[in-house]
C-alpha cells in the first residue's frame, strides 16, 4: 500500500511563496508518475502539476504555469511544489497523487482518474 504524506501548507499573503512537499512510502518511487492537484471549496479537484520519472518531463496547468515548479528527488522519495507569486485564487487544499505508470498521451496526466494513490491534503490559504 502506497502512502503519501504532504507538508508545507499554510497562510501567505498574495505575492508570497510556499513550498509543498510529499513523501511517498514506496520502494520503486522513481517509476511512479507524481502529481499535485487542488480543490477549492465547492469546486472539483483540479490538476496543478505532474512529473514523470523521466528527468525534465513536467506538466502544468495554464493557471500556474510560470509561477509553480514541480520537482522530485527520487533518492528521498519526495516530490515538491514550489509556489511563487501566489494569488488568492490559489487558495485550496492541495493533494499529492501517485500513479505506478506513465502514459503515452500527455492528456492523461491532467486527469484525477489517472492517479491511484492520494495524500490527505494540505491547506494553502492566500490572503489578498
Amino acid at each position: 500500500q502506497v502512502q503519501l504524506v504532504e507538508s508545507g501548507g499554510g497562510l501567505v499573503q498574495a505575492g508570497g511563496s510556499l513550498r509543498l512537499s510529499c513523501v511517498a512510502s514506496v520502494r520503486t518511487f522513481s517509476s511512479y508518475t507524481m502529481g499535485w492537484f487542488r480543490q477549492a471549496p465547492g469546486k472539483e479537484r483540479e490538476f496543478v502539476a505532474a512529473a514523470k520519472w523521466t528527468v525534465g518531463t513536467r506538466y502544468y496547468s495554464d493557471s500556474v504555469k510560470g509561477r509553480f515548479t514541480i520537482s522530485r528527488d527520487n533518492a528521498k522519495n519526495t516530490v515538491s511544489l514550489q509556489m511563487n507569486s501566489l494569488k488568492p485564487e490559489d487558495t485550496a487544499v492541495y493533494y499529492c497523487a501517485a500513479a505506478p505508470r506513465t502514459y503515452g498521451s500527455s492528456s492523461y496526466y491532467y486527469l484525477v482518474s489517472s492517479y491511484d494513490y492520494w495524500g490527505q491534503g494540505t491547506q494553502v490559504t492566500v490572503s489578498s
